[in-house]
């Protein structure tokens, strides 16, 4: 069934979810943390990412990996709902606030407990009073910009070499070819003795004709 994406005055993904860092900026000075200058776009985690246990659906980079000093924030494709995607925009910007370094530790956990995260650490998520200050967040946003990707349909991988294997069976020098070539001028001869190779066409070649 197709995904319906509700209206939203962003064209993109990423202005839409930088947008939602800045909705949450207030949240954050409220109880004395600074939200750094950081980057937030759609993409998989480094790790994870497709794992069927403990899929990693939001990243945060250290500002130390990237080239021009400012974190980099990805939340992962699989995601479609814009309350979830916020939920877990929160917990990076946690990351982002902190630095990568303090990891889910006391550090960290002070800072997502005071802005309303919840549950374990690793999987720190909003509690009841967030959710609902990340409802009216959404409300102004306005639909997300993206449509959820379906791990079960990877686009299929390109075959790059279509070469068969040519091989003399008096001494067994090998060499492949294109079938555009065994087509056009046949068997390449082995260079011992002159003689036309033996080759065997794949089945999976055979087929992608």
């Amino acid at each position: 069934m197709k995904q319906h994406i509700k209206k939203s005055k962003y064209q993109t993904r990423e202005q839409w979810l930088e947008a939602a860092v800045h909705q949450m900026e207030p949240l954050f000075k409220k109880q004395g943390y600074k939200v750094p200058k950081v980057r937030v776009s759609c993409g998989f985690p480094s790790s994870r990412a497709l794992s069927r246990k403990n899929t990693a659906i939001g990243e945060c980079w250290s500002k130390s990996a990237a080239t021009d000093g400012v974190c980099q924030i990805f939340i992962s494709p699989l995601t479609s709902k814009a309350v979830e995607a916020v939920d877990t925009l929160v917990h990076e910007i946690v990351h982002a606030v902190v630095g990568n370094d303090a990891g889910h530790g006391k550090v960290f956990r002070k800072c997502a407990l005071a802005v309303g995260l919840t549950g374990k650490m690793t999987e720190a998520e909003a509690g009841k009073e967030l959710l609902g200050t990340i409802a009216g967040w959404v409300k102004a946003l306005g639909g997300y910009p993206h449509a959820s990707l379906k791990p079960g349909r990877k686009p299929k991988k390109t075959q790059t070499t279509r070469m068969v294997k040519c091989e003399c069976e008096e001494c067994g020098y090998a060499v492949r070819t294109s079938r555009k070539w065994l087509a056009k001028a046949g068997a390449p001869l082995c260079p011992c003795n002159e003689q036309p190779m033996s080759y065997k066409v794949p089945a999976e070649l055979e087929e992608d004709k």
